[in-house]
């Protein structure tokens, strides 16, 4: 019998000592089975039932548990090695049981992949082998390797690596499709040797392919007490699983300019990226949570003849650096290197072209989303202009701008986005838990108001107001109510207009917004309706967002005055409230008015005042609530 399966199982576990009694690595429980017990349930459920077990240390243990394999419906070889002699001593040595391709798998690794689809994958190649990588939270102390633009390994770097020197977060999983005919001559057949260490690289240096499968599943080392103990609380919350690719995975596309680094305006030398504060801290969040960080950047820098591609993976390399010592990565990197625009001195001629990747369109998008199995449902895009918004929207997923960078002041398209956040870190705390918070206080609100014509959507500044509305909406399209959200703060008067301690209804242009609302309610036919768009910085008025409404459809109008107006008290009894402490309110207020650029004993003031006109008032208009809803 020739074996598709070489399971590498001759190791100690000394570090495991403590937890396996004396047993060898492979024995090592994960959640009650050993290590190697998941493993041949793995290769049994894609269809690899020939295997071979490579032990050495107390392999009668191994062999009194698993006999011949029929329990589990493989079958197993065991071959014993004499002498430690390292991975690719063993492997060598056991060459004679491998059929001419096979799997080779480490018995310290607990792993959720597809091997089938990896099997294939190597099989579209005459490559003397394919080496599964992934990034991962530790690149620093991790075995890297550098692929080319067909996914051809061009470089190891094996860990320690040299200080100040930038490479991919791509690291070697320990998981091998490799020919048997490429390696009898490369390994030696005495002495110790390593696959990572001596055998890619011999490859590599007589001219034979190595190729790199990239994937986001579930892979990880469990060689320690502490990481044995992370491999099981990840399988406790179902992490393998997520990232499994059975079901469509989950992801937040990130661009990258203006809402992960600060934007510098053709960012074109390693050393000009700058991580914003909190973002590595975000994305590990994300990526403790099963959800892919896909990165998708706009690099018109290339076509422009500002940096090379090679100079755009240094660029790349340090991003991973830099995420990577703060125990994040992102899964995917897309990158659109064209620009429409030609006349720029040194620029490349075929990247000037008209594409489908360039943002607002969504190539990117759907290029990561068809090599990721992505539900665009349950997706997001975060970004900080009106392109990264419109991209995010022509994808069908949802899409939050953050005020870092641009912060959406780019004007280039008039689009909204589902929801606003002041940084990454706030809009990763909303993904991660607002949104399904606010959505489980906001489902009895749609459920009672679902036949409404007009919702009332009000509570003082910085309540939440706008977030809840959106979510609102979501729940009755999903019921099938064509919904539009109205914010009443695109009639707020210009700054110096606004006169403070003269009562909220004064900074408004109420007389223009009910002209625009009294007619929706009771039209019987299509209604044209334009709502002021203003800076949130200046305030400068931009334009006007249009929405055409239809004698069926739901209108949600948020804002301050929304309770407050008699006017609009009189159109419907569909109301809600939002509250927040005032501590919370006051944090926002200040983040708010710190950004348009206030000063401390400003925002003191005009927040004592907005607690006296606005607060008040609001809190007593509670009584004629329905919903009193708390974020």
């Amino acid at each position: 019998m020739r074996c598709r399966v070489a399971i590498l199982a001759g190791g100690k576990g000394t570090r495991l000592a403590a937890r396996t009694g004396g047993l060898p690595k492979p024995m090592t429980p994960i959640l009650g089975k050993p290590v190697l017990e998941h493993q041949i349930e793995l290769c049994k459920q894609y269809g690899f039932s020939e295997i071979a077990l490579l032990v050495h240390y107390k392999s009668e243990a191994i062999e009194a548990y698993f006999g011949d394999g029929s329990k589990w419906g493989v079958s197993l070889v065991y071959v014993q090695e004499q002498d430690a002699r390292g991975t690719a001593g063993a492997l060598r040595d056991a060459l004679y049981t491998l059929a001419d391709r096979f799997l080779v798998l480490y018995a310290d690794t607990y792993a959720r992949v597809d091997l089938s689809r990896l099997w294939n994958f190597h099989s579209q190649s005459d490559a003397a082998g394919t080496l599964l990588l992934h990034p991962n939270d530790h690149p620093q102390d991790s075995d890297l390797v550098a692929l080319d633009s067909n996914g051809c390994v061009t470089g190891i770097h094996p860990y320690p690596h040299a200080a100040g020197v930038d490479h991919a977060n791509l690291v070697n999983a320990a998981l091998y499709v490799l020919r048997r005919d490429a390696l009898e001559d490369v390994i030696p057949a005495e002495g110790l040797h390593d696959l990572a260490k001596h055998t890619f690289p011999a490859l590599l240096a007589k001219g034979r392919t190595l190729c790199g499968y990239v994937t986001p599943e579930y892979i990880k080392d469990m060689g320690t007490p502490a990481r044995l103990d992370k491999v099981e609380r990840d399988i406790t919350v179902g992490l393998p699983e997520r990232l499994s690719g059975d079901t469509p995975r989950h992801a937040v596309f990130l661009d990258r300019d203006g809402t992960l680094n600060h934007e510098v305006n053709h960012l074109n030398h390693p050393d000009q990226l700058q991580l914003f504060p909190g973002v590595t801290e975000a994305v590990h969040r994300l990526n403790r949570a099963g959800l892919l960080a896909i990165g998708v950047t706009n690099q018109p820098v290339v076509a422009r003849g500002e940096l090379t591609l090679a100079g755009l993976a240094k660029v790349h390399a340090r991003l991973d650096t830099l995420l990577g010592a703060g125990g994040a990565y992102l899964d995917g990197m897309f990158v659109c290197h064209h620009h429409p625009d030609r006349g720029f001195e040194g620029e490349v001629a075929e990247l000037k072209v008209v594409c489908s990747c360039r943002k607002p369109e969504p190539g990117m998008l759907n290029q990561a989303t068809a090599q990721f199995n992505i539900d665009r449902r349950q997706s997001w895009m975060v970004g900080d202009t009106t392109s990264d918004i419109l991209a995010g929207r022509r994808a069908g997923v949802r899409t939050i701008l953050v005020r870092t960078g641009y912060g959406g002041r780019d004007y280039k398209y008039d689009v909204s986005p589902d929801f606003i956040a002041d940084k990454l870190t706030d809009a990763i705390d909303w993904i991660l838990a607002g949104h399904g918070r606010v959505t489980r206080e906001m489902m009895p609100v749609a459920a009672a108001y679902a036949n409404q014509r007009m919702i009332l959507v009000g509570g003082a500044s910085k309540t939440g107001k706008t977030s809840a509305a959106n979510v609102l909406k979501e729940l009755l399209e999903q019921a099938g109510r064509t919904t539009h959200v109205i914010s009443l703060d695109g009639w707020l008067r210009p700054p110096e207009q606004r006169p403070e301690q003269q009562g909220v209804l004064h900074r408004y242009d109420v007389d223009t917004y009910r002209g625009e609302l009294l007619p929706l309610v009771g039209a019987s036919t299509r209604i044209e309706i334009s709502q002021p768009v203003r800076d949130r910085i200046s305030g400068e008025a931009r334009g006007t967002r249009r929405f055409s409404v239809g004698p069926d459809d739901v209108i949600v109008v948020e804002g301050v005055t929304a309770l407050l107006d008699d006017v609009l008290l009189s159109l419907t009894d569909a109301r809600v409230m939002l509250c927040a402490t005032e501590e919370r309110r006051r944090a926002r207020f200040v983040d708010e008015y710190l950004l348009r650029g206030a000063k401390p004993n400003e925002i003191d003031e005009k927040f004592a005042s907005r607690e006296l006109d606005e607060v008040a008032p609001i809190d007593a208009a509670g009584h004629a609530v329905a919903f009193q809803i708390s974020l």
